[in-house]
């Protein structure tokens, strides 16, 4: 491969680390070609302190997390709560912020009964909360206020034993559950396993179907299970510009897109969530860019469902990433934007519908015109 040197690139998270063939020039240009992708997944999450409730530890999963950060030399607490945890560094909302990020509370989930979640699905599956991700726009800053330590459940089996209860009182319809709908289960998959024993389970049920949402690429000890279709990866993806400028500490673009063909490859479906969308000087090009991304590794003849969801915010939300990222870019000037109200009956600022049309028709086109078969699940 006359004229082509090997190069590493590492990425903010600890999740992976991508190897491609670049020619000399394509390293100052940043236009590098891909030959070959090769993961080396390794652990993504690796938290500076754990804390435990004491009945985590009735739990063979609690049993092994708890001797597994104690051989490894990481700080192990108690705690009375997976919801009252104290002890967390930082001395201003920045660093406790960021000190809690780092923090993983491994508790038990008591509460059974499954909150809904539209639109993307019937019911929560409560596997975890919160994500050790720092995106600035991130909703979970606000609805998990001061507590966006990380948590993990280890009574699995009584949260899949709840989950196939409402799978019965609905049948004969199908009934769907989201694994994300307040975490990105990946990003602590390689810890508990919790992931696989969802798809596992959600393979055995003729009417029960799972689907999460993740901006993590450990996708390597969950390709080869025998998912029976019933399982579907999506993969939260954005512009080149809003990931380099908003979210820290997840893997990039390219990541994500190879990981998703992996995951594709291994028969699984797929989505994609596109979001939060943002209107910038350039936005329609990198937005196509994303699109054009998408179909030379996917190929056209598949068939995607696509969740599309422009930025919005509300003034707790705003109020609250200022306090977090006091010098953030985030475009929120309430007279850019229109407000109204939600579904949960409080107001949030929006694009102006003009603008949200124009979001809509030209994203629809982008992804219809490269992906004949494509869906758009929603727009909001």
């Amino acid at each position: 491969m006359s004229g082509k040197v090997a190069q590493f690139r590492s990425t903010a998270s600890r999740g992976s680390i991508l190897l491609y063939l670049a020619s000399k020039d394509e390293m100052f240009t940043g236009r590098a070609t891909y030959f070959r992708v090769i993961f080396i997944m390794m652990p993504g999450f690796v938290p500076e302190r754990v804390f435990f409730e004491p009945g985590a530890l009735e739990y063979s999963l609690g049993r092994k997390l708890y001797d597994h950060f104690h051989d490894a030399g990481t700080t192990v607490r108690m705690t009375s709560s997976h919801n009252r945890v104290t002890g967390i560094p930082g001395d201003s909302p920045t660093q406790a912020y960021m000190e809690a990020k780092g923090t993983l509370v491994v508790g038990v989930k008591r509460g059974l009964d499954f909150a809904p979640c539209k639109p993307s699905a019937h019911y929560q599956l409560p596997l975890a909360t919160g994500c050790p991700g720092k995106c600035e726009y991130c909703y979970l800053a606000t609805t998990l206020g001061n507590k966006p330590y990380v948590r993990v459940y280890v009574n699995v089996d009584q949260i899949l034993a709840r989950a196939e209860s409402y799978i019965k009182k609905r049948l004969p319809e199908a009934t769907v559950f989201e694994g994300a709908a307040t975490s990105d289960p990946l990003a602590v998959e390689p810890l508990t396993g919790s992931l696989a024993r969802a798809i596992d389970f959600f393979a055995g049920q003729e009417q029960g179907r799972f689907r999460f949402v993740t901006k993590q690429t450990a996708v390597h000890k969950l390709l080869p299970l025998n998912h029976r279709g019933h399982t579907r990866f999506r993969f939260s993806l954005n512009c080149r510009s809003i990931i380099h400028r908003f979210e820290h500490g997840v893997p990039g673009l390219d990541e994500r897109v190879e990981a998703a063909g992996l995951v594709a490859a291994a028969g699984y479906p797929i989505g994609f969530i596109i979001a939060p969308i943002f209107v910038f000087p350039g936005w329609k090009k990198e937005y196509q860019d994303l699109i054009d991304l998408l179909r030379q590794r996917l190929g056209g003849s598949v068939d995607l469902p696509f969740e599309l969801i422009s930025h919005r915010f509300t003034t707790r939300a705003k109020n609250r990433i200022l306090e977090v990222f006091p010098g953030t870019g985030l475009p929120m000037d309430p007279e850019d934007r229109q407000f109204k109200f939600g579904q949960f009956g409080y107001g949030k600022y929006v694009y102006p519908k003009t603008t949200m049309e124009e979001i809509k028709a030209f994203l629809a086109d982008a992804i219809i015109s490269r992906f004949p078969q494509a869906k758009i699940d929603y727009f909001v």
